[in-house]
């Protein structure tokens, strides 16, 4: 499969050079099956873009759509009607047209998520879990494992853990592998679901400074951040979600 083969067309408007996430028209409901499959509208017509070196915040109150709509970004759901453009190699490809193997690829390479949690595997050491992505990229076995270090270590992670499974670790432990496993990869669109929900004051301006870092380099953040010391120094904007 090549980059060519995921681009098929492009945005209907002509969009900055700088912008690299466009959702347009975005709606998205569930059905309740065990609830005498009544409808739930939960996203009606949500625009967002995103230009490199922005971070915005999705606020609002809890069922109004932010889990939802990140979640159609990074393709976990399926939208029932618009569109979501990234900005792949250069080219633009709509990620809901896109088939379940092209998808893999734009997450191994373009587009990050950072979730509350970690999925632990028994018997595998914080330290593969984390160099997983960067392994899979080609990225030599000696680097990937040093960058992963190196993330551990600025992240507090005491070294006693790190060929340990993280099974048995802390929420707070937990939450700083799984930071590092995405902020390795050097992917332009990071996608931040509570970051820091479970990290004390020390290591929360740790993320904080990562994530700035990361912006200065280009890339553009979307996020969830109930942390509002973290959403005003992080977030450049947001954008606000009503209950329909």
């Amino acid at each position: 499969m090549t980059t060519q083969k995921l681009t098929t067309q492009k945005p209907s408007i002509e969009l900055s050079a700088d912008t690299l996430l466009y959702a347009t028209g975005i709606n998205k409901s569930f059905t309740l099956h065990n609830q005498g499959r009544i409808n739930l509208p939960v996203l009606n017509n949500a625009n967002l873009e995103v230009k490199a070196g922005e971070c915005v915040a999705l606020t609002g109150q809890s069922g109004s759509g932010k889990s939802t709509l990140m979640k159609s970004l990074y393709g976990n759901y399926g939208v029932d009607r618009g569109e979501i453009w990234l900005k792949h190699h250069d080219n633009w490809v709509d990620l809901v047209q896109l088939k379940p193997h092209q998808v893999i690829e734009i997450r191994q390479k373009t587009i990050g998520y950072v979730s509350q949690f970690l999925r632990v595997i028994p018997r595998v050491s914080a330290l593969d879990v984390a160099a997983e992505p960067l392994l899979e990229l080609g990225i030599d076995v000696d680097r990937a494992y040093q960058k992963i270090k190196k993330l551990f270590s600025l992240l507090n992670l005491p070294e006693r853990l790190w060929q340990l499974s993280p099974t048995t670790f802390s929420g707070g432990e937990k939450q700083r592998v799984n930071i590092a496993r995405a902020l390795a990869v050097d992917y332009p669109i990071f996608l931040l679901d509570e970051p820091t929900s479970a990290l004390d004051a020390k290591n929360r301006q740790v993320v904080v400074e990562l994530l700035t870092e990361k912006k200065s380099q280009g890339c553009a953040l979307i996020g969830i951040f109930h942390d509002e010391e973290v959403r005003n120094n992080l977030c450049t904007r947001e954008l606000r979600f009503d209950i329909n």
